[in-house]
């Protein structure tokens, strides 16, 4: 029905209160928030979120926690407890389910992931082996030598193989890049094994991810859900949240501009994003700043999932436009400081005391504040959120085993590919890393390939310009992105054309 709230075109129905709440398609790559205490009910606004995102025709990703988000792969069951909201917020429950892709970095649960260590870059690679300063100087040495001997770093065998002849070849290699000391290099191989037995090799290698089998829409229009399957992976918390920052980095770089659209290509929920930002260095935090801040204009749209709102750094809340506050517990000093922020982010309503509701909220209830078509936040408003149209919950072994062979992927992705890379290139020569110490790169060339002037510039700012071996142009990571665009925004506004930039930067990038 054309007057059907859970039905209105450009929207999703959120919730009702006073009104009904919607979330504007147009507006979701404003990103958001959906805060609570464990048990409030966020995983079911999540869910009703990525149902209404798919049923526009927007792609979805997810990542599932618990296995609780499984189920919006079937219909829905009319639990009398639903079917009770549905009735009090004025709308028909119609049980329904959506095109669900299961993704799991460890190949059991849904199809494998996998990233060349190329890909995730050494400043992911460091925050993933928490390395302190030295460590991750050691690092960027080893990706740069890399680069300009022509080896590929594929997997944990390349990386290992690189370190080892770095440490071999110290001496010669200090003069050009500085020291590297023997025990920093024992410090960095003892981490990689600790990232092996938490069974991250599987992660690493070919075929690396095809960031567009995110967004496929199917035959009825619908956009895919794309579940991470976490639970196994929550063992490894910075495992979790480097991978998924590695995510948003490759939708940065490889998505292209297109600005505003009726509605996002992808919608991103990041769920325990405190993960992320706990214990972060300042440059990874400036990255996910960054991140968040661009990829908008990329027409992705990332909603952070957590508990406490002061799990998220100012900088990144500030931008997160579409907001649902679930219940919060104000039990310590801490938990009052967090309603207390809460409240404060909201544009208050002079009908109560927004602090003070926060914490009497019940279950499936929550505190709505969605942007406006103006882009501008609306007066928050108390609100219960609308049950979702697929089943709640997780899936049975044989259930989620069938949608794993419909969806086609499993094929794509399930054989691992070894082809010759840094391992075998140093087994063959052992050499080669003297021969690259003993021929430095020309500056010169290095500036021109950067792109003169401006290129020069944004190296003062950050960079490191260089072609990669061969002279081939290297894929431009996140921070690398960035830069270009604000020189080229300067350069258009000089009337001035400029070549790219090309910057080993923030999160790292690989060679093509």
């Amino acid at each position: 029905m054309a007057d059907d709230p859970a039905q209105a075109p450009g929207r999703i129905l959120v919730g009702k209160g006073d009104r009904y709440e919607h979330l504007l398609l147009a507006l979701g790559n404003r990103h958001g928030l959906i805060a609570g205490a464990t048990g409030t009910g966020k995983t079911v606004t999540l869910q009703l979120l990525a149902e209404g995102f798919s049923r526009a025709g927007t792609a979805v990703f997810a990542a599932d926690v618990k296995g609780d988000l499984a189920g919006i792969a079937m219909p829905g069951e009319s639990k009398p407890h639903f079917i009770k909201r549905a009735e009090d917020i004025g709308i028909a429950y119609a049980p329904d389910h959506f095109p669900v892709v299961f993704w799991d970095l460890f190949g059991q649960q849904g199809c494998p992931i996998r990233a060349t260590i190329s890909d995730m870059g050494p400043l992911l690679l460091a925050s993933l082996l928490e390395l302190n300063e030295i460590q991750e100087g050691v690092l960027n040495i080893a990706f740069k030598i890399a680069d300009e001997a022509g080896l590929l770093l594929l997997d944990l065998k390349d990386l290992r193989a690189i370190l080892q002849h770095l440490g071999e070849n110290a001496s010669a290699l200090t003069k050009t890049y500085g020291n590297v000391a023997p025990a920093t290099i024992g410090a960095i191989q003892r981490q990689l094994l600790v990232l092996e037995n938490q069974g991250a090799a599987a992660f690493f290698g070919e075929p690396a991810l095809d960031i567009n089998d995110f967004l496929r829409i199917g035959p009825d229009g619908r956009g895919a859900v794309n579940l991470l399957c976490a639970d196994k992976l929550m063992r490894s918390p910075r495992l979790y949240a480097t991978f998924l920052l590695w995510m948003l980095s490759e939708l940065f770089e490889q998505l292209p501009e297109v600005g505003d659209l009726d509605k996002p290509k992808l919608v991103f929920f990041f769920d325990e994003a405190h993960l992320l930002f706990n214990k972060a260095p300042k440059s990874l935090l400036t990255a996910v700043e960054q991140v968040v801040r661009l990829i908008r204009s990329k027409g992705v749209g990332v909603f952070f999932v957590t508990q406490n709102p002061l799990d998220v750094p100012d900088a990144v809340l500030g931008q997160l436009g579409n907001r649902v506050q679930h219940a919060l517990r104000a039990f310590t000093p801490r938990d009052q400081k967090a309603v207390r922020a809460a409240a404060d982010t909201f544009r208050q309503n002079p009908a109560f005391e927004t602090a003070a509701v926060i914490t009497q909220l019940g279950v499936g209830e929550a505190l709505v504040s969605m942007l406006d078509a103006k882009g501008t936040p609306e007066i928050v408003a108390r609100a219960l959120i609308a049950p979702p149209s697929a089943r709640v919950g997780p899936i049975s072994i044989e259930e989620r085993q069938a949608l794993m062979r419909a969806s086609g992927f499993s094929a794509k992705y399930k054989a691992t590919i070894d082809r010759k890379s840094a391992f075998e290139d140093l087994q063959e020569d052992g050499n080669r890393l003297d021969r690259t110490a003993a021929t430095p790169p020309d500056a010169t060339s290095e500036q021109h390939a950067a792109g003169g002037f401006l290129g020069s510039l944004a190296g003062a700012i950050g960079g490191l310009f260089g072609s990669s071996p061969g002279g081939k142009r290297q894929r431009m990571s996140t921070g690398e992105l960035i830069v270009r665009s604000a020189v080229q925004s300067a350069a258009r506004s000089a009337g001035t054309q400029i070549a790219h930039a090309i910057v080993r930067g923030l999160l790292g990038g690989r060679s093509k």
